[in-house]
């Protein structure tokens, strides 16, 4: 086990230019063997006897059953630790609740609110943290939205995707995955919901050059992959009835996709279908949405075996 008196810093995934490219191609690689694992029922017990750490301060359900699926397949443990199961809730300073853990377990998930939260757990961890979703990032999403287009698309050269909705978490750690794949990228946001600055900023120092538009239908048009995701997050039900009216328009629909004759669709989940999709859109054959929910597994059995080994 790792502890803290281990001389070694340990590596953290906060967000996925934390890998560089021949890094994220090598966790993308691992995925696929063991996914073919898992295909052939074949022991990959490449964690045994390791514990993670998974400490929630929003809902999941992908987050939480892959992650800790996936350390039982890599013959390790994983522990649920939510906010009020812990001292976390009862005021202990978040960098007291990262020393501690660091002491019992090989490695930490955090599926937090602030993105500072889990720079505080990496600045005081001895073990590696891993950034399960922030309103910030979500990279661990990428990883699993990355590994799908490559099975779909026989790889990323010459892929072009369109990200249609809001300028979210995910969409930004997307934005970071295309440039670091050499991916095309065309985002299309209404005005006040743009992917931020410094993320856009980022992806062009990877080498990407992401489009910015207003206008769904030019990001469409051509496009192999059409990603979507939700218009109101958690912890925006308040702006609701604002946000739908801003976002009209916006929707991923049959119409839309006939910009788009030969796109894959994607969405990270959960969906509110009739609002950013359509349930036949996402029920259709050129939906991989399930195959990204899976694809959560194996990238993060990837990702935890590089950063543990």
């Amino acid at each position: 086990m790792t502890t803290a008196t281990n001389e070694t810093e340990p590596r953290h995934f906060l967000d996925v230019d934390d890998l560089s490219e021949a890094e994220l191609l090598a966790v993308l690689d691992r995925a696929d063997e063991y996914k073919r694992a898992v295909d052939n029922g074949d022991d990959h017990a490449d964690l045994s006897g390791q514990t993670l750490g998974m400490l929630f301060q929003k809902a999941s359900t992908r987050t939480r059953v892959s992650f800790e699926t996936g350390m039982t397949q890599l013959g390790g443990h994983a522990i649920f630790l939510g906010e009020d199961d812990i001292q976390l809730g009862r005021g202990e300073p978040l960098k007291d609740t990262s020393r501690a853990l660091s002491r019992y377990v090989d490695a930490v998930m955090a599926r937090v609110f602030k993105h500072e939260n889990v720079e505080v757990l990496a600045e005081y961890s001895s073990v590696p943290i891993v950034n399960g979703l922030t309103d910030d990032a979500h990279p661990c999403q990428t990883l699993a939205d990355l590994l799908t287009i490559r099975e779909h698309e026989d790889g990323f050269e010459d892929v072009s995707a369109a990200w249609i909705g809001d300028g979210n978490n995910v969409a930004q750690s997307f934005a970071l995955g295309a440039a670091l794949t050499d991916m095309d990228l065309t985002i299309a946001t209404p005005e006040g919901y743009e992917v931020d600055d410094g993320v856009l900023e980022r992806a062009r120092e990877l080498g990407g050059d992401p489009t910015v538009t207003t206008d769904p239908v030019e990001a469409a048009t051509d496009a192999d992959v059409i990603y979507t995701d939700v218009w109101i997050s958690m912890g925006q039900e308040d702006e609701r009835d604002v946000r739908m009216n801003d976002f009209e328009g916006f929707q991923v629909n049959a119409d839309l996709l006939e910009n788009a004759p030969d796109a894959s669709v994607m969405h990270c989940l959960p969906a509110h279908r009739g609002e950013e999709i359509t349930d036949a859109v996402i029920e259709g054959d050129r939906s991989v949405v399930f195959d990204q929910a899976e694809n959560r597994l194996h990238a993060q059995k990837a990702l935890l075996s590089w950063l543990l080994e």
